[in-house]
């Protein structure tokens, strides 16, 4: 008897640890499962500086890869500018609502000094003032890292105009390295960058403004971007090299942990800088120096896109990786010079009130015609300064060399990530999946989406209804973008009823107020500035009674 006891209570143990052994390998494959994802988040770059949408001076061979092998977007928007636009993506709302109501935008400069000048504890609490980290609120890396990922962030800050590491932190990233200023990103080889709140610094860069160069070109200025005295490692190359180097040490094929990481890089955004011109482009006809140099910055940021594509071919995790591309804002003119690009201002010098008159590249001999032949720039609420590049790639999984016309925007990329990892959409947000449309080609669409500007609001719907609203004048414009892709043709008289309703949904996203769709302000955090300009502010209001 006490023998087949023994024999049921062994069989019994067998039996138990034989259903665990089943569950951890469960467990393990449903980790397995998971596909790691890659942000890759280009600053100011329009879609028709890529070949894949047209560019004819130069090729994007890398960029084209992810097009060719994935899902690529024409119908895809960001925001206006850069601190909003990141705000937007890392929040998952949009960028109409009420100032501080999910994001507060501090002013930049505050981190803009030598290394030995900075206070590190000080500068954090004068931002912490302002811009508190926010408890219990869901950020795009909250999602994946709620998820069991790791996540680490490289390049530009992910958000406003300056940040802390308790920002980092409870924004969801576990690692972070690059800048803490939106101003330092303006220069390419800084004296310092950060890496989970230590300083950094770099050796034989010696610019406390990390060697921003002038906008426009001249003959002095051009002396300017070629000496690289107190210029010896460019930006790009550094935050490159660290990420390499993260996903080497975080291969989630030897950690069995899939890995969220996001690269905002500065590039292009100007002013223009590089340490070389690419080869492709040294004997290209057509172009002067700057323009050449301008896009040597799309070629560096192309070829930042092949080496980490490269890496995951040589990890083995590029047929269970999503690759994500897309920029912050469209398009915007770095290389302005007198008498050949003309940014703001007609052929004879007179400025677009962006009423009757616009930015167009033809207009404007803009060479590249880097807003795809759209109207407007970045802080525009036309067209070629919010509608922006967006590329899927996931191999095996979505269908290769697919284009969608569905309307989406960079803050639904939190819960499109979150369907495509396995977890619950984040209740509360403005962001929409559109996850079936990656995987089946076809899914849900959203009604409208709208965004902020310098200029106002606007609003465009699934239809192609686009209703603008510029502030300074109070007028609405309502286009039809689908038959006029160059908004030419004001409809308010054909159809005022589309006009009514428009802007009624648009105030009610505006939270009630559409001037919250104006240029955002911005709360400053060195105490002393802000007594200097509350002393100023004062002093004009008085001399006006």
């Amino acid at each position: 008897m006490k023998l087949l006891n023994f024999i049921a209570l062994a069989s019994s143990l067998i039996l138990f640890c034989s259903n665990n052994k089943i569950d951890d390998d469960k467990t393990a494959s449903k980790k397995k499962k998971q596909p790691n994802v890659i942000l890759i988040y280009a600053d100011d770059m329009g879609r028709g500086m890529l070949s894949s949408w047209g560019q004819k001076h130069f090729t994007t061979p890398n960029i084209d890869k992810l097009v060719d092998g994935g899902m690529k977007f024409n119908h895809a928007y960001g925001s206006n500018f850069c601190a909003p636009a990141r705000a937007s993506l890392i929040t998952g709302m949009h960028d109409c609502h009420t100032q501080n109501e999910y994001y507060t935008l501090t002013r930049p400069g505050i981190w803009l000094r030598d290394a030995k000048d900075v206070d590190i504890n000080k500068i954090q609490e004068q931002i912490h003032e302002f811009a508190p980290p926010r408890e219990n609120e869901v950020y795009l890396a909250t999602v994946a890292k709620n998820a069991g990922y790791k996540t680490a962030q490289f390049g530009k800050l992910e958000w406003g105009f300056a940040t802390t590491p308790e920002r980092m932190e409870n924004h969801g990233w576990d690692y972070h390295y690059g800048f803490y200023d939106h101003r330092r990103c303006h220069g390419f080889y800084p004296p310092f960058l950060f890496e989970n709140g230590e300083m950094i610094e770099i050796e034989g860069n010696t610019h406390a403004d990390c060697a921003v160069t002038p906008k426009k070109e001249s003959p002095e200025n051009f002396k300017i971007r070629w000496d690289f005295t107190g210029k010896k490692q460019y930006s790009e190359y550094l935050v490159l090299d660290k990420m390499l180097e993260y996903m080497d040490e975080n291969n989630p094929n030897k950690t069995d942990q899939p890995f969220f990481l996001y690269y905002p890089t500065q590039l292009p955004h100007g002013p223009v800088q590089v340490p070389e011109i690419d080869e492709e482009l040294k004997n290209v006809e057509g172009l002067t120096s700057l323009e050449k140099e301008y896009a040597t910055m799309i070629k560096i940021f192309d070829n930042t896109v092949g080496q980490i594509y490269a890496k995951c071919e040589e990890l083995g995790i590029l047929d269970n990786t999503i690759i994500i591309l897309s920029s912050d804002n469209g398009h915007e003119v770095h290389y302005e010079e007198d008498g050949r690009t003309f940014r703001r201002k007609t052929k004879e010098g007179k400025a677009f009130d962006n009423i009757t008159t616009k930015f167009y590249s033809d207009q404007a001999n803009d060479v590249f015609d880097g807003n795809d032949g759209m109207a407007g720039l970045k802080r525009d609420n036309w067209e070629g300064g919010v509608r922006v590049p967006l590329i899927w790639y996931w191999k095996g999984k979505i269908k290769a060399g697919q284009t969608s016309n569905q309307l989406v925007n960079n803050y639904d990329i939190m819960n499109t990530m979150a369907d495509l990892i396995g977890v619950d959409q984040v209740e509360g947000k403005d962001s929409f999946s559109y996850s079936k449309t990656l995987l089946k080609g076809k899914g849900q669409e959203k009604e409208y989406t709208v965004f902020a500007s310098k200029l106002g609001p606007a609003i465009v719907t699934k239809e192609g209804w686009k209703l603008r609203y510029q502030l300074k004048d109070d007028v609405f414009q309502l286009y039809n973008i689908k038959e006029d892709y160059r908004e030419e043709k004001v409809l308010n008289d054909q159809h005022p009823e589309k006009v009514a309703s428009l802007k009624s949904i648009l105030l009610k996203e505006c939270d009630g107020d559409y001037t919250n769709g104006g240029y955002p302000q911005f709360f400053e955090p060195d105490p002393v500035v802000r007594a200097q300009k509350a002393k100023k502010a004062a002093k004009k209001k008085k001399s006006k009674s």
